[in-house]
């Protein structure tokens, strides 16, 4: 036939996929089957290693399931509630139980004797994780501590010494209903008698009129001269447009790839915001990440301060000679060591540095958590930025 056979094969698409769904598959059935056999896998009676057994088939079987339903079209939030939370057990019993099989191999490389070892690891492996899963949600579900840092900057005018910008960032508002936690977020930052208040994106897993409650307290958060956002990743998992109306009804001035001038004692400094780097590829008219557009009509002798929601824009920021930027994204890694996956995507996990000659960039560990409802290791936080002039050191 023309243009070849017609016993050519399926087309590219399709093969990659297959790939991907069966690479997907091999990886939950290695996080279900490690801590599986660590649990069960020796020594155990056998109505002990049936029930086990029973109950992770069941878990891995129902996973895929539970994860369509909550994170799909139907958005069911119960589903959700236990696909996140299967997920987040399951990720800290695994890491766990690697960490017990390297014991267990080192001990048989000592020649170390013990005919018990594999059932002292599997209990060590079970408490281990119990309870640091008990500590992780009690993490995820208190109010963030608060976290306050001296941020120098060379071009800052004396008359904005002593700004004070709070840092909101990652509070996605899903399937558990927090409400209640938000209004004492909002309690804990109007305390902090803030001169600007940021929210650095994924402020939700669904749409706005699905966390209304939810995000309601946010407009009773108070500041002296600004209160911006800008979207995240998550925003564009679901009605990005939404989010950006609902802020703006809230009382949030929407930084949709665009900048206000703040000023105080004679001196300005430019916030600017830009979309999320995701943005282009969600298809959604006028959305990108727009650095330049942003910038538009900025004095550049003033200071900038932008607020971009995945610390990777730094290098945009830099290029641009961006003075602070203020991102999220990263949770600090949320469930350690999580936070070595998430340093192969972004320059940095959390904290202050420096990026190039003047471009400091300031990564928030995040207000809320996404998904699973733990932090292990990975606190949240409620950030203050108190802005001083002059360089490092000085």
């Amino acid at each position: 036939m023309p243009g070849g056979s017609a016993e050519s094969g399926p087309p590219r698409g399709s093969l990659r996929r297959r790939l991907g769904g069966t690479v997907f598959f091999l990886v939950l059935a290695m996080l279900f089957v490690l801590p599986w056999w660590t649990l069960f896998g020796a020594g155990w009676p056998l109505p002990v290693f049936v029930a086990g057994t029973v109950v992770f088939a069941a878990a891995l079987g129902s996973f895929p399931f539970l994860m369509a339903a909550g994170h799909g079209r139907r958005r069911s939030d119960r589903a959700a509630r236990i696909a996140d939370s299967t997920l987040g057990a399951v990720w800290v019993l695994f890491t766990w139980s690697v960490l017990g099989s390297v014991v267990h191999l080192v001990l048989m490389a000592l020649g170390v004797e013990g005919g018990d070892r594999a059932e002292v690891i599997a209990v060590a492996v079970a408490s281990v994780s119990a309870v640091l899963l008990a500590w992780g949600h009690y993490e995820a579900m208190r109010v963030p501590r608060i976290r306050r840092l001296d941020v120098r900057l060379p071009r800052l005018g004396a008359g904005l010494d002593g700004t004070r910008v709070v840092v909101l960032t990652d509070t996605h508002y899903g399937p558990i209903d927090r409400a209640g936690w938000s209004a004492r977020v909002t309690e804990a930052v109007n305390a902090l008698d803030a001169d600007i208040v940021v929210h650095a994106g994924d402020i939700a897993d669904g749409t706005a009129a699905q966390r209304r409650e939810q995000s309601a307290p946010l407009g009773r958060i108070q500041s002296r001269l600004a209160k911006v956002y800008v979207t995240g990743n998550h925003e564009y998992f679901s009605e990005a447009q939404g989010w950006l109306d609902r802020m703006a009804e809230l009382g949030w001035e929407p930084l949709h790839n665009r900048h206000v001038v703040v000023e105080r004692g004679g001196d300005a400094l430019v916030v600017a915001g830009v979309d999320d780097v995701t943005a282009e590829s969600s298809g959604l008219a006028g959305h990108r990440a727009n650095l330049r557009g942003a910038l538009a009509g900025a004095d550049p002798d003033r200071p900038v301060l932008l607020v971009a929601h995945q610390p990777k824009y730094v290098a945009q920021a830099a290029a641009a000679g961006v003075d602070l930027q203020v991102s999220g994204h990263t949770h600090g890694g949320q469930i350690w060591p999580f936070h070595f996956l998430v340093r192969v995507d972004q320059p940095v996990v959390q904290g202050l540095s420096r990026h190039g000659e003047r471009t400091l960039l300031y990564t928030s560990r995040g207000t809320g958590f996404w998904g699973p409802p733990f932090r292990v290791f990975a606190p949240s936080e409620i950030t203050v930025l108190t802005l001083r002039p002059g360089a490092e050191g000085s």
